[in-house]
């Protein structure tokens, strides 16, 4: 926990005191915030299989998406304080339940919370595969530090200009940090790995949302991808973009994605040879449920 005395877990490095009740960008306080957690059926299959991925969502974000649909809790901070034993008592929870993993989303500020937790749960002999689920947003020196705490990173890729990640997310330099964490994720864990039950054990996967007027993005992260990793690396290319929160009164990320954006990035999918991951569906409408709850897995690629 000395790591809150001057927080630097994030890439903003915001060195607050945490401990002393003073508050960061994310506003994360000393004690750990979840607003809701339970089996999860929506993320991608060898993920969810039949007892659903043991999920946690965290309160607080080091982002500021203006199209977030978990805002009530991602910015607004909506949840409940949990002390490190209280969670512990959610991931005991969540594998007496049957869950296949115990997948952590947006945990950077709470990393301590989590490993103390997690050190409680290797004392009772209690282990699942930890997933690490994040905007990609991370500090790579933090990265290095979980290397021999996380087994699967589900990250994500989502822009690849500054204009866009600016506007976006407020972050103008999220493209190459999130690229450098993918890096430093695959260097740890490299390529899926599947158990014999199918459901996954180590490794990294890489979503990618397809954003409104922004497929060339997605399409620039995919050949980025393929340079430098290679088509090896699990893929997750998400159609499922709703303009929510703030977007709505933004011009240019006020609408769904076309279908014209959507076959383009699916070209390229296959040109370039992946073919290990899921490409979600397009639909059109997406559903008006929070993400979080609703991903549909998609077909195989």
């Amino acid at each position: 926990m000395k790591a809150l005395q001057s927080c630097k877990l994030c890439p903003r490095r915001c060195s607050t005191d945490r401990l002393s009740g003073a508050l960061g960008f994310c506003r994360a306080g000393a004690d750990a915030e979840v607003f809701r957690y339970g089996p999860h059926y929506g993320e991608e299959p060898p993920l969810s299989g039949t007892g659903g991925s043991g999920t946690i969502f965290f309160s607080r974000c080091t982002l500021s998406c203006l199209y977030c649909q978990n805002y009530p809790w991602s910015q607004q901070g909506d949840g409940t304080t949990y002390s490190a034993d209280g969670l512990a008592g959610i991931l005991r929870e969540l594998h007496a339940a049957g869950c296949h993993n115990w997948n952590l989303v947006s945990p950077t500020p709470w990393i301590p919370h989590v490993q103390q937790a997690l050190a409680g749960m290797r004392e009772e002999a209690i282990e699942l595969p930890v997933v690490y689920n994040t905007s990609g947003f991370e500090r790579r020196e933090t990265l290095v530090d979980l290397e021999h705490t996380v087994d699967i990173y589900l990250t994500d890729l989502r822009y690849a200009c500054e204009v866009s990640a600016h506007e976006g997310s407020g972050r103008a330099d999220y493209a190459p940090i999130a690229r450098e964490a993918i890096l430093e994720m695959w260097r740890q864990k490299g390529p899926l790995q599947l158990g014999a039950d199918g459901m996954a054990t180590q490794g990294t996967i890489c979503r990618l949302l397809i954003l409104p007027n922004r497929a060339d993005e997605t399409i620039a992260n995919l050949h980025w991808l393929a340079d430098n990793i290679g088509p090896g690396i699990a893929i997750s290319v998400m159609a499922q973009y709703t303009p929510a929160f703030r977007a709505p009164a933004m011009d240019g990320w006020n609408r769904r994605l076309a279908r014209a954006e959507y076959e383009r990035v699916a070209g390229v999918v296959a040109d370039l040879g992946f073919d290990i991951g899921w490409m979600q569906e397009y639909e059109g409408d997406a559903p008006d449920e929070l993400i979080g709850f609703t991903m549909e897995a998609g077909s195989s690629i």
